[in-house]
């Protein structure tokens, strides 16, 4: 599975190793005590709604690119600080990149799950 982001009618990869956190525990472990993540990585949050959902960064020791989706439309990116990164958006679901994987990345893009 591979994480695709579609702008202006052009299509890139995001990331091609690509894991979910559909369970309570890894949605609540998220990226924490990783020491790092491959740069062509990807962890993805599904809810059952779009609702205001938040992220944090403490014990995660490196910075991350975040994106808020509805369906597949980024409503929300930001870069996280290492430990200290705090963010809030509206989404159901949410993606954290290595840093600088979402750079081209902006709100009203498109982001979503390809085989």
């Amino acid at each position: 599975m591979r994480l695709v982001h579609r702008q202006n009618g052009t299509q890139s990869t995001l990331a091609s190793d690509v894991e979910t956190a559909d369970s309570f525990l890894s949605q609540a472990r998220g990226l924490m005590f990783r020491g790092s993540v491959p740069d062509d990585y990807a962890l993805v949050f599904r809810f059952d709604d779009a609702d205001r959902h938040s992220l944090h960064m403490v014990f995660v020791p490196f910075d991350i690119d975040a994106l808020w989706l509805v369906g597949d439309e980024v409503t929300k990116k930001k870069r996280l600080s290492a430990w200290t990164g705090i963010g809030f958006g509206m989404a159901d679901t949410i993606i954290e990149l290595p840093a600088g994987a979402a750079d081209d990345v902006e709100p009203g893009d498109l982001v979503e799950l390809s085989q």
